[in-house]
């Protein structure tokens, strides 16, 4: 191979030499040395090279003016142009190389990689970053090594057989036709220089003749090892053996060794390309027209950056197994370190992973953390092992949503958190709204009954003026429970407490005022009594008057202080939004419920004074057992509105407001629509004196 570089070098040289564009009227000459694979045999004739002496030296700065381009030489640190000024290189700098490896880890997802690079002391120190990369878990391993070094690095991987691994290789080893044989390394990937084709330079590498030869301790070595003869008379280098002699009759032809490759022309290439970069640097001045140098060969740009480096371009190589079984370079992609970052890495084809895989190898230390989880590294690990931590609630990737906010099922954003009240639309909502429409109806039927027959006795009996009034403020209770369905606003909030303690208030004083007139009506019974001159229809009607006005006042001042409004609850349930009404001022609202309570526990204990008194249809009988169950249905209300969540509060509300409305209804009324429509012969002033009678004998 490192012959077919400086027989490329020589080419190049003779075709500038030929050329009547480029430096015409001058011919170019060359020196080819024999590094021999030795640095300090190297550095030797670099410096005989530059000093123009043989073999003296000089350590003075007589040579590091001298302009040098290289085909080979990827270290990053020759880009330092403190040190290195007249450094000029055709192939790309090790830091595009890393950065182009870096990025093609990244887009295959890996982080868990084994890493074997090269070192001084070559083989055994290679083998040994090599053994303790291979003993960790990774599947994915990147060697960034030289030819030889990989060579050996595999010999021992097929001594000591281990688990397969995905090769990632750097440039060195990926693209060397001499690697193919190992087949550990099937489905290896890896940027190599960009292939090339040279023309003429095949004819010219095969226009071999002995003589030819024969001039060129090189060409010498490399005849007599390919075809395994000896120029010259054969010598024995075994008792009785003669070796063969070459005699002309071989056929370079049909030689198979790397010199005569010329399909994977890269390094080659980088020869090539220096030779006319040089030329160019000499066509227009050397040094400074070097950094300025950009022309064009066979289809490739050739410029140098500020460094000095070429503009990095790599081919994606793919090892892939023939049909045959053979190994072959496969280009599956390219890079381009001068576009944008997220346009340097191009896949053309389809990559043929480790065991003839199509699926992208995982190679990962620890899995990526579902939504609701945050990484915690583990302890004396790298920072690709992590454990996955369960994130608290209402978080995402352990970020607290804000405040209105709330994590979708996936965990991964946030989104609005759903509102929550109790609407018309919902069955519970619809099953209040068609009780308290329902009672309504009845009431508003009763109150039609009661118009109908207004002149029969049971309906004069019992006060028909407080009766309608009544039958009135049941309706209002009923319908009151309505403002407390649906979204709540600023008025909905002050309406529905004010309308529910106004009309309730007016209904028990309609029942307090009933009781009254029962126990004035037995006193009026009384010998000398003219009782009911005092609590006539006027003071009744003052009586009902008074009381509701209270309530009236008190919800008026609540109004003003402190009314009700809107709030969004965010703290009942985590995950939603609960609209409800505060209630602004709790004095006002238990004011309000207090006034209720205590005129009911004063009508109950009126009523229930008057239980065993003579009266009509056990009126007080029927307004004990109503107070009684008024008063037992809001003492259960307290706890169990305190204890309700969300919009399950609203609906105690409303029950409580249904329920004791219906058994107000049920009590006060239903009897007396039963004698109308179904007893009427009970309905005559006959018998309501009788009953009378018989109540005031027993």
């Amino acid at each position: 191979m490192w012959l077919r570089f400086s027989r490329a070098m020589i080419f190049a040289v003779e075709e500038i030499n030929n050329s009547s564009y480029l430096l015409p009227g001058v011919t170019l000459g060359y020196q080819v040395h024999d590094s021999c694979n030795s640095v300090p045999m190297a550095v030797k004739v670099a410096f005989q090279l530059a000093n123009g002496l043989d073999p003296m030296f000089d350590t003075g700065e007589q040579c590091s003016g001298s302009a040098t381009v290289s085909h080979s030489s990827t270290c990053a640190c020759l880009s330092d142009k403190k040190q290195y000024p007249t450094f000029f290189r055709t192939i790309p700098s090790n830091q595009f190389q890393a950065a182009a490896l870096a990025h093609l880890i990244r887009h295959f997802g890996w982080t868990w990689i084994g890493a074997v690079r090269s070192d001084n002391d070559y083989g055994n120190n290679g083998m040994a970053a090599f053994l303790q990369a291979a003993q960790e878990e990774a599947r994915v391993v990147v060697a960034f090594v030289s030819t030889w070094d990989m060579r050996t690095l595999l010999e021992e991987m097929d001594r000591l057989p281990s688990p397969p691994r995905q090769w990632i290789g750097s440039q060195s080893w990926v693209t060397d036709p001499g690697m193919l044989h190992f087949g550990l390394c099937a489905g290896a990937i890896g940027f190599g220089i960009q292939r090339s084709v040279i023309p003429g330079l095949r004819d010219f590498l095969l226009d071999l003749s002995l003589q030819k030869v024969s001039n060129s301790p090189l060409l010498t070595e490399f005849w007599e090892g390919g075809f395994g003869c000896r120029l010259g008379k054969g010598t024995s280098t075994v008792v009785g053996v003669e070796e063969k002699v070459c005699d002309g009759s071989e056929d370079i032809q049909q030689l198979q060794v790397p010199y005569t490759d010329t399909s994977q022309l890269r390094v080659t290439n980088m020869v090539y390309k220096a030779v006319y970069a040089i030329a160019h640097a000499i066509h227009s001045i050397v040094l400074e027209r070097l950094r300025r140098v950009n022309f064009s060969r066979n289809g490739y740009q050739v410029s140098f950056d500020a460094n000095g480096d070429p503009v990095a371009t790599y081919e994606l190589v793919n090892w892939q197994r023939r049909e045959s079984g053979k190994m072959k370079f496969v280009t599956v992609g390219r890079y381009d370190a001068s576009l944008v970052p997220d346009q340097r890495l191009d896949i053309e084809k389809e990559i043929t992973w480790v065991k003839n895989s199509t699926q992208v190898p995982v190679s990962v230390c620890s899995e990526s953390c579902p939504p609701g989880t945050r990484k915690a590294i583990q302890k004396g690990k790298p920072v690709c092992c992590y454990d996955c931590i369960q994130c608290g609630e209402g978080e995402i990737n352990c970020l607290i949503c804000p405040e209105e906010y709330w994590p979708n099922a996936e965990r991964d954003q946030c989104i609005l958190k759903p509102v929550e009240f109790l609407s018309f639309h919902e069955v519970l909502g619809i099953i209040l709204t068609a009780c308290s429409v329902g009672g309504a109806c009845l009431a508003i039927a009763t109150a039609t009954i009661f118009y109908c027959h207004r002149t029969s006795a049971i309906v004069r009996a019992n006060n028909s003026e407080l009766s309608f009034l009544l039958l009135f403020s049941l309706t209002l209770c009923f319908l009151c429970s309505l403002t407390f369905i649906g979204r709540p606003s600023e008025w909905s909030c002050m309406l529905r407490h004010t309308v529910f303690g106004i009309t309730f208030v007016l209904c028990i004083s309609c029942v307090l005022g009933k009781t009254i007139v029962v126990l004035m009506a037995f006193r009026a019974t009384l010998p000398g009594s003219n009782v009911m001159k005092w609590f006539g229809p006027p003071q009744q009607r003052l009586t009902v008057v008074s009381f509701t006005f209270v309530q009236a006042l008190i919800c008026t001042l609540w109004l003003v202080l402190s009314p009700p409004f809107p709030i969004k609850n965010l703290t009942t349930y985590k995950e939603k939004i609960i609209l409800e009404c505060d209630v602004g001022s709790a004095i006002g609202f238990w004011a309000v419920l207090g006034y209720i309570g205590l005129l009911a526990l004063l009508c109950f204990v009126l009523a229930f004074l008057a239980r065993k008194l003579p009266d009509n249809f056990n009126e007080a009988k029927f307004i004990t057992f109503s107070m009684l169950i008024f008063c037992a249905v809001w003492i259960t209300f307290i706890p169990a509105y305190v204890s309700s969540p969300g919009k399950f509060t609203v609906a105690v509300e409303i029950f409580a407001i249904i329920t004791s409305s219906f058994w107000l209804f049920f009590l006060l009324f239903v009897p007396k629509c039963f004698i109308i429509l179904f007893r009427p012969e009970k309905n005559t002033k006959k018998h309501l004196m009788e009953k009378t009678s018989n109540d005031i004998r027993y």
